[in-house]
């Protein structure tokens, strides 16, 4: 005989998931390599307001994080992987990219040296940034779509807000945590305090914003699953 609980479990349905043949995951895949790879281009700046400590890449990296939400709530786990590693990818083909052209030869007149200093000193110091964002947003953006997964699957479609929330907040933290660890050197900070500034600073803003936007993810994701015939298939 089964208890109660085990009926409960047994009888409890799998939670839905839509396929990726709609247009909709690939503009989402296309917009989250996009912003990642301008939020590492923009991580290499470091930015001070007053008493605050960030890097120019602030106001753009939470976008990839929302994006991951929408799609590992309606696409799944295995899918938002998918296009977690192809970030990835693209992220690091860009960063090759910029070491190229960095290192093919230039005019030698004073506006091709000019140039030629100026893209050095853009994109310079991006591959250390692209390694640290890298990691960072593979772990990060990894345990953010398992979290979110495993609480649908006990939740189904009940409680989105609690899974957004839920998972955004360890996601980030981890996410944080190996970036600035990794890239706060390459961006000039030195001194203890400033690192843990760095780090606060980062995690609280980039998970107040994911907070403050889980009425419009949850109406995104609404709509999307509206527009996904293959999710209430």
């Amino acid at each position: 005989m089964t208890s109660a609980s085990e009926s409960q479990t047994l009888s409890k349905p799998a939670p839905r998931f839509a396929s990726i043949g709609s247009p909709y995951f690939g503009i989402m895949l296309a917009c989250m390599a996009v912003v990642l790879i301008l939020s590492n281009i923009g991580a290499a700046k470091g930015v001070v307001f007053g008493p605050i400590i960030t890097d120019g890449g602030f106001f753009l990296f939470p976008l990839a994080y929302i994006l991951g939400d929408v799609m590992s709530e309606i696409y799944g786990f295995k899918v938002a992987r998918k296009a977690i590693i192809t970030s990835f990818a693209l992220s690091a083909f860009a960063s090759l990219c910029y070491w190229i052209i960095i290192a093919l030869p230039g005019f030698n007149d004073d506006y091709g040296n000019a140039k030629q200093a100026a893209i050095e000193g853009a994109l310079g110091p991006v591959p250390q940034i692209v390694l640290a964002s890298l990691l960072a947003f593979l772990a990060g953006q990894t345990i953010n779509s398992l979290i979110l997964v495993k609480m649908k699957a006990r939740s189904g479609e009940r409680t989105l807000w609690a899974r957004l929330m839920g998972s955004s907040g360890v996601g980030e933290f981890v996410d944080t945590l190996i970036f600035c660890s990794i890239a706060a050197s390459v961006i000039g900070i030195t001194d203890f305090g400033s690192f843990v500034n760095y780090v606060l600073v980062g995690f609280v803003y980039k998970v107040g914003v994911q907070y403050i936007l889980v009425p419009v993810t949850s109406l995104v994701i609404g709509w999307i699953k509206k527009r996904e015939p293959s999710y209430w298939a």
